[in-house]
């Protein structure tokens, strides 16, 4: 016993046989780790691989004895029944999703629920000097005193980072955390951590982006069907052998796009200029996509990529001078006429703006083809059900059924979800807008397949995207944004990742 006990303080933090049940799945099956002091690990695997479940295990949402196996924290067993006992116990998390006030500011965020008091009193002085000290040692450009609701997402993502290493912990979980950060903003997040590792702490870092795992992770921990499958030396590695242990199979290519031969003109964008609020927001935006064509958009964060698809469906700015075409006639008008005439958006915040995450996925599926398929105004339920059955078989997702909440789905099947309800409006153009942003590999294949497919049907893509892999594996044509324009336009055979970032930075611009 003494050998083992010896051996277990060797190690931060150890997971030995970890299995949890929920009501018809087992989400954990034996997952089995360890972590050393000042490593990183990263976690890969598909949704649906037990990442979220393994998170909620050692931060303490999911309580000791409702689960089997056990855990050790600097050799020693732990037992953790809420949140608290993990922050207690040195170990901090950092959810995806954020955490903060936006009412109140950046210092105040900081300290909340730890705020020093001076007889009584909120010891005002000490709270800004504490969040000053802690962002300049961090090296964060962030003023204290600013409200947080005022600050972008990925500024805020960098308060709530500053806000988990002000606790001090040994061991710092990152929950997806660059998924909203601009690349300036993923480098600094990576240099604090590997600050924090050189300062002796620990960090499990999950992560869908392969090339942030190369670049922090000292091994790389691959779950699939809630199985650990392997922990490989990250220098001993590459990325298609971690992608082939998440999804089980070798990957020949992953941006898998077919070939079509372009027909008409379905989608034209000419000399487009639009306002919001006054200001200038798009100007001089030229562009068309033809019938089997993959038109990329790409730009900085910023640039207006999100914006220019929302003005194209009627939901954003006020369009000043131009025009847009859709098969030929000119397109202006609310989103759910725009959506009878055949243009689809599949937005970038899903769950914001494109779920009803509380509802079950027939209910999402069928809300945009509602007057489709209503008689009178009264809608076909058995026309409905076969419609969504027929999207949920096509998409493959992994559910029991229509009557499953969206909610509990994986981000990879919700995106799905998003995907069928834009699909069964039966677009002639389909606008997507990151459509495999925190989505998995394998997620994200799927998702490419679908594009090959619409484009075989005749029907031409919009792709969105802030990957620029992404945008050179799977678009035909790639039109470049900078601050509100086209910064350069490139046929497939000429685009390189330099001359697009380029373009995107308004160094170069293409006719």
């Amino acid at each position: 016993m003494a050998t083992d006990m010896t051996e277990k303080r060797e190690f931060a933090l150890e997971a030995r046989g970890i299995c949890k049940q929920f009501p018809g799945v087992r989400a954990l099956d034996g997952v089995t780790f360890d972590l050393r002091p000042g490593e990183v690990i990263a976690v890969c695997g598909e949704n649906g691989a037990g990442k979220s479940t393994l998170i909620k295990i050692l931060s303490g949402i999911i309580v000791h004895g409702s689960f089997e196996g056990e855990v050790f924290l600097n050799g020693k067993p732990l037992k953790l029944g809420s949140l608290a006992e993990a922050e207690a116990a040195g170990i901090a998390v950092i959810y995806q999703e954020l955490a903060l006030i936006s009412e109140m500011t950046v210092a105040e965020n900081m300290v909340l629920g730890q705020e020093p008091v001076r007889r009584g009193l909120i010891d005002w002085d000490q709270v800004y000097k504490y969040a000053h000290d802690l962002l300049a040692e961090l090296e964060v450009d962030i003023d204290p005193a600013a409200v947080v609701g005022d600050l972008g997402v990925g500024r805020q993502q960098l308060v709530e980072i500053a806000k988990a290493v002000g606790k001090r912990s040994q061991i710092l979980i990152l929950d997806e955390p660059t998924a909203a950060l601009t690349e300036q903003e993923v480098e600094v997040l990576l240099r604090i951590v590997r600050q924090l590792r050189a300062n002796g702490v620990s960090a499990i870092y999950i992560s869908h982006k392969l090339d942030e795992v190369f670049a922090i992770a000292d091994r790389i921990l691959v779950l699939r069907d809630g199985k650990s499958v392997t922990l490989l030396e990250t220098k001993n590695t590459n990325q298609n052998e971690v992608i082939r242990h998440m999804v089980g199979r070798e990957i020949g290519d992953l941006f898998p796009r077919r070939a079509t031969t372009p027909g008409e003109v379905k989608l034209r964008v000419k000399d487009l200029h639009v306002e919001q609020h006054g200001k200038p927001l798009l100007e001089n935006i030229n562009f068309e996509v033809r019938a089997g064509e993959v038109l990329g958009i790409g730009g900085l964060m910023g640039a207006g990529r999100s914006e220019l698809l929302l003005h194209l469906f009627g939901a954003l700015g006020v369009r000043k001078r131009g025009s847009v075409e859709l098969d030929g006639k000119l397109l202006d008008a609310p989103p759910h006429e725009i959506i009878r005439r055949g243009l689809a958006l599949v937005g970038e915040d899903r769950k914001r703006y494109g779920l009803f995450l509380q509802h079950p996925i027939g209910f999402n599926l069928s809300m945009s083809s509602l007057d489709a398929l209503s008689r009178y105004s009264v809608v076909d339920r058995d026309e409905e059900f076969k419609k969504n059955q027929e999207f949920f078989n096509a998409l493959r997702v992994k559910a029991n059924g229509l009557e499953t909440v969206v909610n509990t789905l994986s981000g990879g099947n919700q995106q799905k979800i998003v995907l069928g309800k834009a699909l069964m409006t039966e677009p002639t153009v389909v606008m997507l807008d990151e459509p495999t942003r925190g989505i998995d590999v394998g997620a994200k294949l799927e998702v490419y397949e679908l594009v090959n497919r619409l484009t075989e049907q005749g029907k031409a893509v919009v792709l969105v995207s802030s990957e620029l892999p992404e945008l050179l594996g799977m678009s035909d044509r790639i039109v470049m944004l900078y601050e509100g324009k086209v910064g350069g336009v490139f046929a497939k055979s000429e685009a390189t990742q330099e001359r697009l970032l380029a373009a995107a930075m308004g160094k170069e611009r293409l006719a």
